[in-house]
């Protein structure tokens, strides 16, 4: 865990760093939050990052706090404070601190900021991408917002329990047609059968990833074939290939779904190659 944070203003040693208990993030999960992936003491894809908080804070009606500058230098100096030069960056927005009530607060309550910041292993998630991942999969039973990135993550965080427990990396969610929404903390894609770069096109079923964005840009510009569409379980596991995106993980490849294997069960050439283009490798 990072060793200091930055709430509401002050940096503090991360043991004296605290919220109200009204806070409405911890009362409602009436709050935003975004993740920024650090490497070489770079963040990466931040306008992408900002452009979707907005968009939550703004679907959310919580105001915008101050402006992208000023955010920008929290995040850098939460970064320094902690020395992190690889991992990642999270920060939360909640409405703020309020008598409890399901209505919003007078507009006079100020928005709760917090920043944390932790560095990462990378020779633990080069080794991890190395070998590939497994992936179960789990009905969908979240809300119908899943394109904003809230804090309500209770369905999320069932799910990985579950795949925790049957020995499985990530959980793939699956709506009630069958189709593979996103992953609890990730975007889902496959290499499908006729080649094609397949992932589940952008609606309020899932979370409109900044990396899955990246990760498009880049495939586009290697002339790849690129289908944004859902896919199937079984289509899944009929693919090529499999992997998983995120800000900490990038392109990561699935080698198992519910315990069937992926191909030659062995991370794929077009996931990796995607992977060291994201990271810059």
């Amino acid at each position: 865990m990072s060793h200091v944070a930055y709430v509401n203003g002050a940096y503090l040693p991360l043991r004296h760093a605290s919220v109200s208990i009204e806070d409405r993030g911890f009362q409602f999960a009436d709050a935003a939050y975004e993740v920024w992936g650090v490497r070489k003491g770079r963040t990466l894809d931040d306008d992408g990052h900002f452009a979707r908080l907005r968009r939550t804070l703004d679907e959310l009606r919580i105001d915008w706090p101050m402006s992208d500058t000023a955010l920008g230098l929290i995040l850098r100096e939460t970064m320094r404070r902690n020395r992190v030069r690889d991992g990642y960056l999270y920060l939360q927005i909640s409405r703020g601190a309020a008598a409890r009530d399901h209505v919003f607060p007078p507009p006079s309550t100020r928005p709760t900021i917090v920043v944390t910041a932790k560095a990462l292993n990378l020779k633990i998630l080069e080794a991890r991408a190395a070998s590939g991942i497994a992936v179960v999969t789990t009905p969908d039973i979240r809300w119908a917002r899943c394109d904003l990135k809230t804090v309500g993550l209770l369905p999320n965080v069932l799910a990985r329990q579950a795949a925790r427990e049957r020995g499985a990396f990530e959980a793939w969610m699956v709506d009630k047609d069958g189709s593979v929404t996103e992953g609890t903390a990730s975007n889902a894609w496959i290499v499908d059968e006729q080649g094609r770069l397949r992932t589940r096109a952008l609606s309020n079923a899932i979370l409109h990833g900044v990396t899955r964005a990246s990760l498009i840009r880049l495939a586009e510009e290697r002339q790849m074939p690129i289908l944004e569409d859902a896919f199937t379980v079984e289509e899944a596991k009929r693919a090529r290939e499999a992997f998983m995106s995120s800000a900490t993980n990038g392109a990561m490849p699935v080698i198992s779904i519910d315990g069937a294997p992926i191909g030659d069960g062995k991370p794929g050439p077009l996931a990796l190659g995607l992977r060291a283009a994201y990271f810059g490798a």
